[in-house]
């Protein structure tokens, strides 16, 4: 068996770009950078919460994308598939009808991220359901609903390299976090 080598998630970002924040996080700056940018966690705890927050962003930007089955987090995501978010669709036969249903996990590690983060994730997630593959018209549907989310995706792999290089998680639950 092999063993699993970590993601490399600036991989497709210009080579001096990836540089600079390996830098960063060698200095060990790139922590501070990211806490002064994006200062607190998101209130989304639950899956409940998650679903609404989900179908809050969906009727918003895709109202005839039919009806999401469940949205929850998955604490097993990240480390099966090195994936921050998925997305399925199942058909299945029922009586005469073919009914479909349409899943969204989104990674556990997002509980105790920034809402910028989770947003861009479920921008993601949700033009999943439009289009299925990463192609110009995908990242135009993610922009139309998330015009920061290039950038987004750019500061959230960073930070995935600096957990992945320090083992430091940035953010807290906001029940973790002691109170002045």
């Amino acid at each position: 068996m092999h063993p699993r080598t970590a993601p490399d998630y600036l991989a497709g970002y210009p080579p001096d770009l990836a540089a600079q924040v390996r830098k960063l996080i060698e200095e060990d700056r790139l922590g501070d950078l990211l806490l002064k940018k994006y200062p607190q966690t998101h209130a989304v705890r639950s899956d409940r919460a998650l679903y609404d927050y989900v179908q809050a962003l969906k009727d918003e930007f895709l109202r005839n994308a039919g009806q999401l089955s469940k949205v929850a987090y998955d604490s097993k995501l990240h480390v099966i598939q090195h994936a921050l978010g998925t997305h399925t669709r199942v058909s299945r036969v029922q009586g005469g009808k073919l009914k479909a249903k349409c899943e969204i996990r989104v990674a556990a590690v997002f509980r105790d991220m920034p809402p910028e983060f989770l947003r861009m994730i479920v921008v993601h997630e949700l033009a999943h359901i439009r289009e299925r593959e990463h192609d110009k018209a995908f990242y135009q549907l993610c922009r139309h609903m998330e015009p920061d989310y290039h950038q987004l995706e750019f500061d959230l792999r960073a930070y995935l390299c600096h957990l992945d290089t320090t083992g430091r998680p940035l953010w807290r639950a906001a029940a973790d976090t002691p109170k002045p």
